[in-house]
C-alpha cells in the first residue's frame, strides 16, 4: 500500500513523523521517520501484516524486548517496539551509509582485508549475541549496514521474535534467506543454534571475497536438482590474492554438519 493511503502515519502520528519508504522485503517494510521526541531520524520497520498476524502482538513485543538488551558496537540497536492497530514495528537508528548489498552490487568483489575485517566484525556482533542465547538466522548481505568503516549487524529483533514462534508451533513463518541458510535450517531442524550464523556468515565472507556464493550452498544445490552440494571451489582461482590459510577456515565454516563447523563466532573469528 502506498505510503499516501497507508494509515500508518495517522497511527503514530505524535511519537514518529513517516517520512518515506526506503526499502522494502520479505518480512517488512522499512520507513525513514522522524523521533519527535528526541529530534533524530529513525528506521521505523514494519512487520508484513500476514507475518504480523502469525507473530501475534505479545509474542513480536515480547521477544523483541529481549533482543533490545543487545549492547553491542557492530549490533544495530532497538530504540523502540509497539503495535498500532495491527501494525506491528519497531524502530532503528538511521544509518547514512549502505548496507554490504549495495556495496556488493556496485563493485561485487571488495578487498581482502576489508572483506575479512566485516566479516570479524559481524562475528563478533554473533558472538555477543550467541552468549545471550540469541541466535540471528538472518546473516546476509542485506542485514549488514557498513557505518564508518565497520560492520553493523541488524534485524536481531525479528529474527528472535520468528524464531520463538517457530519453536512454539507456529507453522509457515519465514526464517532465514535461501543461499545464506545451513542445512539445518533449510531441513526445518529444531534446536539450531549459532553455528547457523556461523555457515551464514561464511557465505557472505565467501561472496565478498569471490563475487557469488559459494555452490556448496545447499539452498543452491537444491535449485540446481542436485542431492548433495558439490565441493567448495577454490577460492584462489578467482582471488589469488587471498591468504592460503583463508581456504581451510571457509571450507570449516560451511561444513555440512554443525559439529564439523567452528564451534562459535568467536572461534571463527579468531
Amino acid at each position: 500500500m502506498p505510503l499516501d493511503q497507508s494509515p500508518l502515519p495517522g497511527l503514530l502520528a505524535g511519537r514518529y513523523a513517516i517520512e518515506r519508504e526506503i526499502g522494502r522485503g520479505a518480512m517488512a517494510t522499512v520507513y525513514l521517520a522522524r523521533d519527535l521526541r528526541h529530534e533524530r531520524p529513525v528506521a521505523v520497520k514494519v512487520l508484513r501484516p500476514e507475518l504480523a498476524r502469525l507473530l501475534g502482538s505479545e509474542r513480536f513485543l515480547r521477544e523483541i524486548r529481549i533482543a533490545a538488551s543487545l549492547q553491542h558496537p557492530h549490533v544495530l540497536p532497538l530504540y523502540d517496539s509497539g503495535e498500532a492497530e495491527g501494525f506491528l514495528y519497531y524502530v532503528m537508528p538511521f544509518i547514512a551509509g549502505s548496507t554490504l548489498r549495495a556495496r556488493l552490487l556496485q563493485e561485487r568483489r571488495l578487498p581482502v582485508g576489508e572483506a575479512l575485517g566485516i566479516a570479524r566484525d559481524t562475528a563478533d556482533a554473533l558472538a555477543h549475541a550467541h552468549e545471550a542465547g540469541i541466535v540471528h538466522r538472518d546473516i546476509k548481505p542485506e542485514n549488514i549496514l557498513l557505518e564508518a568503516g565497520h560492520a553493523v549487524v541488524a534485524d536481531f529483533g525479528i529474527a528472535r521474535a520468528i524464531g520463538a514462534a517457530s519453536v512454539g508451533g507456529t507453522a509457515g513463518l519465514p526464517i532465514g534467506t535461501p543461499g545464506y541458510m545451513s542445512p539445518e535450517q533449510l531441513t526445518a531442524q529444531e534446536n539450531i543454534d549459532g553455528r547457523s550464523d556461523v555457515y551464514s556468515l561464511g557465505c557472505v565472507l565467501y561472496e565478498m571475497l569471490a563475487g557469488e556464493l559459494p555452490t556448496t550452498s545447499h539452498a543452491q544445490a537444491a535449485d540446481a536438482g542436485r542431492r548433495t552440494p558439490t565441493r567448495l571451489p577454490s577460492l584462489r582461482l578467482t582471488r589469488p590474492d587471498a591468504p592460503r590459510w583463508l581456504e581451510p577456515v571457509l571450507a570449516r565454516a560451511l561444513a555440512e554438519a554443525p559439529v564439523e563447523r567452528y564451534p562459535d563466532a568467536q572461534a571463527f573469528a579468531a
